[in-house]
């Protein structure tokens, strides 16, 4: 059973806002011991007042208002810091070798998380984000990334080939099926992952959504998050002679592949720390200083711009959104910053409306990162309800 549907086959969908102005009128029926006094014609009243909000019936209201209910109550807040019980590393290739590692519970709902860039690696925060009293959370750095050798390889290394990876990490852990979890260049994975293996995935949650359509690209790379950010923009642009400047991602491919590494790590550096400063709604000095680090750098910015250079490997431009029908049975919430500068909110919104089964959470106060209080928070709270959805109906 895929956890998109309850037994009775209703698909689990978010609750419209337009209830919650109905709610407290039938809090009597979620609480027995709240007060008894309404009237017949009242009660009539507000249910008709229901229907015209489109609701079928008295048990949907119920069933609606406890999924409320539940959404209130849902853990919010990141979990402590915990250590993995295990590790170790994959051969996925004659090249490249991946780092992998386990925390919470080995007995429990495996979840894997997709880290961003590409190139990104993952961290040790990133555990933080799920129960691990309930679930086995598996991380693991993509190719080129964190851990995983050779470092900031571009060789073989590809959209085809992480799917791949995390085909032959699934099976090498001996996991049937796992919750997809990913963010920015990780969303982009976990959607192309799940269209590939949809029988493998009981859930995800996506963050800043990444399309790696052209348009996305073009907006920051090529001067339109610029516009809002001119002041962490020049640097990034100054590195590049102005006869050069009619594709920086192009004449950044050139600076990241020199054969002279020094012109490697100040073309990486620049790249990384325009991304940095543009991250986070308001300014978050501990995530810049990330640019000043080489050895972070050089993977995030070579592995990103080989990606970016070569559109994804994707056919075509529109490949994730016309794939959607393969996925849109999986229980699903997309996570979005308002004011997402790295991965704009018009990407969401249209897999919003490819996908409208799935859940959608804006984020009216935040920017790119999930570090940032409000989308963490929509983060765990999703997981939350996953976990929930699968005490319920597959327990």
């Amino acid at each position: 059973m895929k956890l998109g549907f309850i037994p009775n086959g209703t698909f689990i969908r978010s609750i419209p806002p337009t209830i919650s102005a109905i709610i407290p009128h039938f809090s009597h029926l979620l609480n027995p011991s709240a007060s008894k006094n309404s009237t017949a014609s009242g009660r009539k009243n507000l249910v008709l007042r229901a229907l015209n909000f489109g609701y079928k019936g008295e048990q949907q209201l119920i069933e609606l208002m406890e999924s409320e209910k539940e959404a209130v109550e849902l853990n919010r807040n990141l979990y402590p810091n915990i250590e993995p019980y295990s590790t170790g590393f994959l051969k996925v290739s004659d090249i490249h070798t991946l780092y992998w590692e386990q925390s919470g519970n080995p007995n429990g709902h495996p979840v894997v998380f997709l880290h961003g860039g590409p190139g990104g690696g993952t961290t040790p925060s990133n555990r933080r984000f799920f129960d691990p009293d309930f679930y086995r959370i598996i991380l693991f750095d993509q190719r080129g990334a964190g851990k995983s050798t050779p470092h900031a390889c571009l060789v073989e290394n590809t959209t085809w080939d992480l799917i791949d990876d995390i085909e032959k990490l699934r099976e090498h852990l001996e996991i049937p099926e796992w919750q997809v979890f990913g963010g920015s260049w990780g969303s982009t994975l976990a959607l192309v992952y799940s269209q590939s293996h949809p029988d493998k995935v009981t859930g995800m949650v996506l963050r800043g959504i990444f399309l790696l359509r052209k348009k996305e690209i073009d907006w920051f790379y090529e001067g339109g998050a610029a516009t809002i950010y001119p002041d962490a923009w020049e640097p990034f642009r100054d590195l590049i002679p102005e006869t050069e400047r009619e594709s920086f991602v192009d004449a950044y491919k050139k600076r990241l592949n020199s054969d002279d590494m020094e012109t490697q790590y100040a073309a990486a550096r620049a790249w990384t720390k325009w991304e940095m400063e543009t991250a986070h709604l308001l300014p978050n000095e501990e995530n810049i200083k990330k640019g000043d680090d080489d050895a972070f750098s050089l993977a995030f910015a070579r592995i990103e711009n080989h990606y970016f250079v070569n559109q994804g490997f994707f056919p075509t431009d529109s490949f994730l959104l016309d794939n959607v029908d393969k996925i849109r049975h999986i229980s699903t919430t997309i996570v979005q910053g308002r004011y997402d500068m790295c991965c704009p909110m018009v990407s969401a919104w249209d897999l919003h409306k490819a996908w409208p089964e799935a859940d959608f959470k804006v984020v009216p106060d935040a920017g790119h990162s999930a570090n940032e209080p409000g989308i963490t928070a929509e983060l765990v709270a999703a997981n939350e309800k996953l976990k929930n959805i699968i005490k319920k109906y597959v327990d």
